[in-house]
């Protein structure tokens, strides 16, 4: 096989796949809000099963339902079948994957469906399987063929069924109002953790704020500034509200008879740049450099006053970039 051989094989797989996804897209209709409804209003859990590779995408699925709000968690068939059916309780909702519907391994779990009137959602592409006419809800994957020429190997009904896992997933995290803050609480580690954190949470606190009132001498206001080592001081009134900042670059632009004037005088008003303690240490990055110009430390203030300061090597710190 040539390289351009292999970069067709690579193509059609792909192109394949996409037309089966068009499809699904396209006829998906009431029998997906009902699942999702039914999903939504479950008092228990979802249970997620499935068997070979049905049943890795249905782990999938529940580690993706689980990590965007919804309590979720995969049970093998055949372990239900010594046992496991107990982890299924009233209040759950079972979520079944079967390409043919007709796999042996979930008739145990089909009928303790029935048995105990617990819903169950099936994800087939047989509309007359047996998992098709034994679920409450159907959701039906188009007739699409498996992107392999001889060998029928499971690939795109597993894209397929992937896919459907996901609409769920993202149709249940809107449909329940999820929020970075609750994703952030589900996933506190590596990068995304990190940009989801807060300035609040990454600030330095109040007693490392540089601040001066704008009586404030600049002689005693340059003091300030080296001690708190920032590069930055802000001027606040006698309410503690920020009226403006000294930066470098306002002492260049009055070197000349500086500290003949006072803070007031010398501070830029505002500044343009704060940070609210809730916002996103991702949101927070993004606002030190756009717009120009950039800055590398940012006041957090809270209700017009500065509660915090966030150094841009904090965001480096925390793994942000």
């Amino acid at each position: 096989m040539t390289l351009k051989d292999t970069i067709a094989v690579g193509r059609r797989v792909l192109e394949t796949e996409a037309e089966a996804l068009v499809r699904m897209a396209a006829n998906l209709g009431e029998p997906f809000a009902q699942a999702v409804e039914t999903l939504f209003t479950a008092r228990g859990r979802i249970v997620c099963t499935g068997i070979g590779k049905s049943g890795h995408v249905a782990r999938k699925i529940a580690a993706t339902l689980a990590s965007t709000g919804s309590a979720a968690m995969f049970v093998h068939p055949s372990e239900a079948s010594h046992g496991d059916l107990g982890m299924i309780g009233a209040d759950d909702v079972i979520l079944a994957l079967s390409k043919t519907g007709e796999t042996r391994e979930l008739a145990d779990v089909i009928a303790y469906a029935a048995r105990f009137d617990i819903p169950l959602i099936g994800l087939t592409a047989a509309a007359d399987g047996t998992l098709a006419r034994a679920s409450d809800i159907v959701l039906l994957l188009p007739d699409a063929p498996e992107a392999t020429d001889a060998v029928n190997a499971p690939t795109t009904s597993t894209t397929l069924q992937m896919a459907m896992g996901d609409a769920l997933a993202v149709a249940l995290l809107e449909r329940r109002g999820f929020q970075p803050k609750d994703f952030k609480v589900l996933h506190p580690g590596g990068k995304l953790g990190a940009m989801l954190r807060t300035a609040a949470d990454l600030m330095h606190g109040r007693e490392e704020l540089p601040l001066v009132a704008p009586e404030t001498p600049m002689q005693k206001a340059l003091l300030v500034m080296t001690e708190k080592r920032w590069g930055i001081v802000g001027v606040v009134d006698p309410q503690g509200c920020l009226l403006g900042a000294i930066t470098d670059g306002d002492l260049r632009r009055h070197i000349v008879g500086l500290l003949d004037h006072t803070a007031g005088e010398v501070m830029t008003p505002g500044p343009r740049k704060t940070a609210p303690p809730g916002m996103l240490a991702g949101e927070a990055l993004a606002l030190m450099s756009d717009p120009a110009p950039a800055v590398t430390v940012l006041f957090v203030v809270d209700d017009g006053k500065p509660v915090g300061i966030l150094h841009v090597h904090d965001l480096l710190r925390a793994g942000v970039m």
